[in-house]
């Protein structure tokens, strides 16, 4: 067992048996909620505007974990500020020390206060019910010292990305032709068909994974299944793209453009056109290579807007024949001719 796990696995202990005391054994702050140190580390305590990391496990007062941070190996980390509501925990923060460890307990009542929130109370979480955490904190920084952490670790985790990349290809004998984005693929299938532009719909069925071969989604049942995906309630079918307007990874946007319509391709896509830095999910971490094998399905075309025809003009007719001049008029008395009226303004 993972040294992770045994640590998750004493906490739970302990949290289990920290349920079963009196609330005469548990310290009140005024907002309601309970606590229990379990450690008296004597470094200094946390201050508002620290950014500190923590492991923790919330449950039910039933027992059921909600969340283990410790099995995800992905502690919280956040910003320490002034409290908003009681289950954000920033009036206890200030309580602990560095590896400090304690038991906290919010009366869910205090949270879901007014019919507005009563309305998103989950069933699992009935009134009179409580939340239990056990928190262990693990580092405590100042902001720059969190953003130099950070920024270093960027910087690992590129390196690391490119040097991952090198390797996938070199095992894999592959050579693909690389964008000057960064963007490699591999035309798997030719076609001599129309390639789309901006503004098209595309209609592309995909699989898609990491260098380490993980699927992470397709919109292949069979492949999907194959993989083990848990993809509820999804409609297996080529899915819509309109071209240009972002709705897809940089990646996409500018390998669709390269492949004909009925072509197969295999994208090799670098978190620069994918993700980046932050990620999307526990398969897809930052900096993550992605691959797609791609078939472009079919290719709609933008309706350009219709222009109105130009106007028929008619031919000039030819110039009639001078004619003999008419004979003077006979002389008449006219009346003079009266002021017309002006005429109204459009």
């Amino acid at each position: 067992m993972k040294i992770k796990n045994i640590i998750a696995v004493l906490l739970l202990v302990v949290s289990v048996q920290a349920l079963g005391q009196t609330n005469a054994d548990m310290l009140r702050l005024p907002n309601g909620l309970q606590y229990k140190i379990f450690t008296a580390n004597a470094g200094a305590k946390v201050k508002l505007n620290d950014i500190i990391s923590f492991n923790f496990i919330q449950k039910t007062d039933k027992d059921s974990v909600l969340v283990n941070s410790f099995t995800i190996n992905r502690p919280a980390m956040l910003q320490v500020a002034a409290t908003k509501n009681i289950a954000d925990l920033m009036d206890f923060f200030p309580l602990l020390a560095l590896n400090d460890s304690a038991l906290v307990i919010i009366p869910t009542d205090s949270i879901f206060k007014g019919p507005e929130m009563q309305a998103q109370r989950p069933p699992f979480l009935p009134a009179g019910s409580s939340l239990y955490y056990t928190i262990k904190v693990t580092k405590i920084q100042s902001m720059e010292e969190a953003m130099a952490e950070q920024q270093k670790m960027m910087e690992e985790l590129k390196g690391k990305e490119a040097a991952t990349l090198a390797k996938y290809l070199a095992d894999n004998k592959i050579t693909a032709p690389k964008t000057a984005s960064g963007l490699r693929y591999l035309i798997r299938k030719p076609s001599v068909k129309a390639k789309p532009v901006n503004g098209d719909t595309v209609l592309v069925n995909y699989v898609g994974k990491t260098l380490s071969g993980k699927v992470f989604d397709s919109s292949i049942e069979a492949e999907a299944k194959k993989a083990g995906l848990e993809q509820p309630g999804r409609t297996y079918e080529p899915i819509s793209v309109v071209l240009g307007q972002g709705s897809v990874i940089p990646g996409w946007e500018e390998g669709l453009r390269l492949l004909n319509e009925g072509s197969k391709a295999t994208f090799i896509i670098p978190s620069d056109l994918a993700y980046g830095p932050r990620g999307a999910s526990e398969d897809i971490g930052p900096f993550t290579t992605l691959i797609f094998d791609l078939e472009l399905v079919k290719v709609k075309r933008a309706k350009k807007a219709a222009t109105a025809p130009a106007k028929k003009t008619t031919a000039s007719k030819p110039v009639a024949k001078k004619a003999a001049p008419a004979k003077p008029a006979a002389k008449t008395t006219a009346k003079p001719v009266s002021k017309a009226a002006p005429a109204k303004k459009n």
